[in-house]
């Protein structure tokens, strides 16, 4: 029984490991207008974030480093729990 769970458990392991890298990865489109959208922002990670939680929703992301909301809607409308808006 032990020389069956052993595998089965290395194989569990791997899959699960590929499947969190996955959905950790954020898509190529994305990543790179965030990359673009943050490039001055004072806090870049946070920025990072936010704006690829919202890319991946609203599938856009507005031109430039700051303003221009009005490019995608979806992502100019998305607020926080506080009422603010929650992309950058």
């Amino acid at each position: 029984m032990a020389k069956l769970s052993t595998p089965l458990l290395f194989l569990f392991l791997l899959l699960s490991f590929s499947y969190i890298q996955s959905t950790m990865a954020g898509s190529a489109f994305c990543d790179s207008k965030c990359a673009t959208r943050c490039s001055k922002a004072s806090v870049h990670d946070r920025c990072l974030k936010y704006c690829g939680l919202c890319c991946e929703e609203c599938k856009c992301v507005p031109s430039g480093t700051y303003g221009n909301k009005d490019e995608c809607p979806c992502y100019r409308d998305k607020l926080n729990s506080k009422g603010k808006p929650k992309c950058p």
